[in-house]
């Protein structure tokens, strides 16, 4: 064959080629990164995958790495989504848009043998720091709190410290700590004069959630507010959702994106 064909023939695949790339062919997908909390990242992937079933041009990665780390990942624009299981400072919230996707409420857990059934957030703060050792201080039995919780850098842990314990108060150091939400139920479960904090979504009959301030932990007290120590769960763009991004935050806000949200145990926002 003659090499100015070849040549010419080359050349016009090239060009073709170029052509489908321009009007987006070729494979390529909208890339849209999500960073931060990682009790939102459960959630989040699985949205993301719902998403990506559907809508095979889109590709979502979802990483963890806390709520402060998915804060400043959306106000510096290396993340197109950054999510947080906190509510935001003033100053975090600059040139951030929030949407909320759902709410997480974090139920106060004892042995299911224990009589005492209702505490106060200030008893509560008070049992965890070490001010209240002895049941018998809140109206149960005279017995020993064994109190259980979570390592630091939980997010769980976290959010407890901050809507519980604020800023002046710590957990008690020789409180019993767990690297799960699972060790914690375990913990709980096994001692009658044991306390802990778990994610509502993990509430199961094994152990006893405790009334605070008369409001019991579920979904329409969480909802409706009542229930006080709760979390939100955020998505945070820089500036406000365009392009793939806010159709993916439009469907997550939809019947069917707060569908998956309420399958993952997680309050809706919308509900």
């Amino acid at each position: 064959m003659d090499t100015k064909l070849i040549i010419g023939i080359v050349v016009a695949i090239v060009i073709i080629a170029g052509a489908v790339l321009a009007l987006g062919g070729g494979g390529q997908q909208e890339k849209i990164d999500i960073v931060g909390s990682t009790s939102v990242q459960p959630v989040a992937e699985k949205l993301a995958a719902e998403y990506m079933k559907k809508h095979p041009d889109v590709k979502i990665n979802v990483q963890g790495g806390g709520s402060s780390v998915g804060i400043k990942s959306a106000a510096d624009g290396t993340a197109d989504i950054g999510t947080s299981s906190k509510e935001l400072k003033p100053d975090e919230k600059k040139g951030l848009t929030e949407y909320l996707i759902g709410k997480d409420g974090i139920a106060i857990i004892v042995n299911s043998k224990n009589t005492v059934s209702d505490l106060t957030k200030d008893q509560v703060k008070d049992i965890f720091s070490g001010k209240i050792t002895n049941w018998k201080e809140v109206g149960g039995p005279d017995a020993k709190i064994t109190v259980v919780t979570r390592e630091d850098g939980s997010g769980t842990r976290k959010a407890f410290e901050e809507i519980v314990m604020g800023k002046e108060t710590k957990i008690k150091k020789d409180a019993i700590v767990e690297s799960s939400t699972e060790a914690v139920k375990q913990a709980v479960k096994q001692d009658p004069n044991a306390i802990g904090f778990i994610s509502l979504a993990n509430l199961d009959e094994t152990v006893k959630a405790l009334k605070i301030d008369g409001v019991a932990p579920s979904e329409q007290t969480v909802a409706d507010g009542s229930y006080k120590i709760q979390r939100p769960f955020l998505f945070l763009v820089k500036g406000s959702a365009k392009g793939a991004v806010k159709d993916f935050i439009d469907w997550v806000l939809s019947p069917e994106g707060q569908a998956i949200i309420k399958s993952e145990k997680v309050v809706p926002a919308k509900a």
